[in-house]
């Protein structure tokens, strides 16, 4: 982890928007990322209950070639977070305009695709840290500039995000009181996105890509409570290409008897129409634990 706190000045957050919605306020802040050396966006929903009180937060990771702006434009999630007075964090996917070489070549890789590791790779490990900038730099943000309670704080994502908060939830037990995702790619090192993407941010060493494997990882989870929520599409096309696996996650967890409820949607893809139909039973079962 970098030393966050070097330079004040860079942790100055400057607004770009503010909608009011259902009560609260949605905004999007830009910021000087330390992790990731370069200007990063996020957005931010504040429920109206967080005007008077501190509130949980609730943390969104999205899935590839997405920004902080489609979750909060496409998936509804408005509503059940006002309700339940969540305030709901979605950074970016990966850094941005680095100027690395071969970025932009793809849209599985690079650039909307951080897959949320620390890369340990030339030249992609200056900047490609989303793992550190999503546990730690970005909550650091949030717990000193909102009105949030570090103490509650849980994590959801969709796709490449669903596997970002399986694996940020499992890698740090207790730091996250629930865990859900949407069609999420559970078992990276034996799919074709995995494999392209760890071999390049991580090195050719298999070994290494496992710490960033939610199937591998329930595997040594010391067993701190954590309740899964996983809901996936039956006509997910990605599901029938064999990019996310599920089943070899949801056999891992039951060997290691962590509950888990999986949930195979009929008829539904990988798109946010899926994820805006279900996202309000998502937004309830963090509410379960953070307001518990």
């Amino acid at each position: 982890m970098r030393l966050l706190f070097a330079n004040r000045r860079r942790m100055a957050l400057k607004q770009i928007s503010s909608n009011k919605c259902f009560g609260g306020l949605q905004k999007v802040f830009e910021h000087d990322s330390v992790e990731l050396n370069c200007k990063m966006k996020f957005a931010v929903y504040l429920p109206p209950k967080a005007e008077t009180v501190k509130c949980p937060a609730l943390y969104w990771l999205s899935g590839l070639t997405c920004t902080e702006q489609n979750f909060i434009s496409k998936s509804g999630y408005h509503q059940a977070a006002s309700e339940h007075g969540l305030v709901v964090i979605a950074p970016d996917t990966s850094p941005r305009g680095c100027n690395i070489e071969g970025e932009d070549e793809s849209w599985d890789f690079g650039t909307g695709a951080g897959f949320y590791v620390d890369a340990t790779e030339d030249p992609w490990k200056t900047n490609y840290r989303m793992y550190s900038y999503v546990t730690e730099e970005l909550p650091q943000l949030i717990n000193a500039n909102f009105p949030v309670d570090p103490q509650r704080t849980s994590i959801f994502g969709h796709s490449m995000g669903g596997h970002g908060a399986l694996i940020c939830a499992l890698k740090n037990p207790g730091k996250y009181k629930s865990v859900s995702a949407f069609a999420p790619i559970c078992n990276p090192v034996l799919c074709p996105w995995g494999k392209k993407a760890f071999s390049g941010y991580l090195g050719a060493d298999q070994s290494k890509w496992k710490a960033y494997d939610a199937t591998h990882l329930v595997k040594s989870y010391p067993g701190s409570q954590l309740d899964i929520l996983i809901d996936q599409g039956k006509d997910d096309q990605f599901l029938l290409d064999g990019q996310l696996l599920p089943d070899n996650f949801i056999a891992a967890c039951t060997e290691k008897k962590i509950p888990v409820v999986f949930r195979l949607q009929e008829g539904y893809d990988h798109s946010y129409y899926f994820i805006a139909t279900f996202i309000t039973d998502h937004i309830r079962h963090h509410a379960k634990y953070l307001n518990a």
